[in-house]
């Protein structure tokens, strides 16, 4: 499509719906967003480690630094707080930075910085300065990582006033969200669940293997669009229970609940903060029933949120109490990785349990 009807005013660029697309995988997606968007705004650039000749551990930004240029896609020392703190100057300066921080497990030398300093540049400076910051990074199981490069942090991220955190669960998602990121003038947790970057997992949800089948990914729209942050999607409608989930999870709950024959209503929520609680009020409303499923750790996670918004907000319409079904209370377990994630196991008994009641 002409890049005049693929701009910022058409209406179709909301969703990319009615534009051309094809087949992509989310990494392709990722880097289809990157490429639109520093091809749009020369004052988007990209940091982080091996992200500019080597395209990044996982490829995501492969090709960009030969596009354009070493001054706007460059390698950065193992040094998070020095990739984010950097990030927050170039921000304040008036760039978009994207860093990438190669995985999630690494981003704590950095926290500083995005909870002291990006997370509160808006207020502190009274308008004055944003940060324009889209972190990327990788998170979650499912490639054999070990506890070192396979944990799920978004929760802690989710408790820090001023950062939005997103995490998306296709290749189209994955790009409308990116740019929607971008564009933001507050700083962007972007987590992307490396279970599925290479395309969903088929009928091997529930065990482990190194290649991954089904379809390369999903159908992505050319050209620019975006996808509203705080915004969830309804994967299937039904009437007998809600589900709650998001990132790999989406994916392993639809696989569940088909071969559970449950006509459960799935939401994948895409962004946790700001998060569309009216989409989730009104699903659990019309269903008395609700199944919280992410693959973090159980204690604090964003599931307990969840469990509390929808009490509050739906209490008088439950009819049984609200499941979560989560990782587990430890270190992530390299060898037993599988018994870990939410599977079809311990999800079909939340759903048994809630379904008898």
């Amino acid at each position: 499509m002409p890049e005049e009807t693929i701009s910022k005013d058409n209406p179709l660029t909301d969703t990319g719906a009615g534009a051309p697309g094809r087949q992509m995988n989310m990494i392709e997606a990722i880097n289809d967003a990157l490429d639109i968007m520093m091809a749009r705004d020369p004052d988007i650039v990209i940091l982080g480690e091996d992200v500019g000749y080597f395209g990044g551990v996982f490829r995501a930004t492969a090709g960009l630094q030969k596009k354009f240029g070493r001054n706007r896609v460059f390698d950065a020392p193992i040094n998070e707080c020095g990739i984010i703190g950097a990030a927050v100057g170039m921000a304040a300066y008036g760039l978009r930075p994207v860093p990438e921080i190669q995985f999630a497990d690494y981003i704590y030398p950095g926290l500083d910085q995005l909870v002291s300093e990006a997370a509160r540049m808006r207020y502190r400076s009274a308008g004055e300065f944003t940060s324009p910051i889209t972190i990327r990074s990788p998170f979650g199981g499912g490639i054999f990582g070990g506890q070192t490069h396979s944990q799920s942090p978004e929760a802690m991220f989710t408790h820090v006033a001023g950062l939005k955190t997103i995490i998306p669960a296709t290749p189209h998602d994955a790009k409308g969200l990116l740019i929607a990121a971008i564009e933001d003038n507050d700083p962007v947790m972007f987590f992307e669940p490396k279970r599925i970057y290479n395309g969903p997992f088929g009928g091997d949800y529930d065990k482990p293997s190194r290649t991954w089948k089904g379809h390369p990914g999903g159908e992505v729209p050319e050209g620019y669009y975006k996808i509203p942050l705080g915004k969830a999607r309804i994967v299937r409608e039904g009437e007998a229970l809600t589900v709650l989930c998001y990132g790999t999870m989406v994916h392993v709950a639809e696989a569940v609940l088909a071969d559970k024959g449950v006509d459960a209503e799935i939401i994948d929520l895409r962004s946790l903060v700001p998060l569309d609680i009216e989409t989730v009020e009104k699903s659990v409303q019309k269903t008395g029933k609700c199944l919280v499923i992410h693959e973090a750790t159980r204690t604090s996670g964003f599931g307990a949120e969840l469990v509390t918004l929808v009490q509050e907000r739906c209490f008088y319409h439950l009819e049984a109490p609200v499941e979560r079904v989560t990782g587990f209370d430890t270190p992530y377990p390299h060898s037993l990785e599988w018994a870990y994630f939410p599977g079809p196991v311990r999800i079909g008994e939340a759903v048994d349990r809630l379904m008898k009641d």
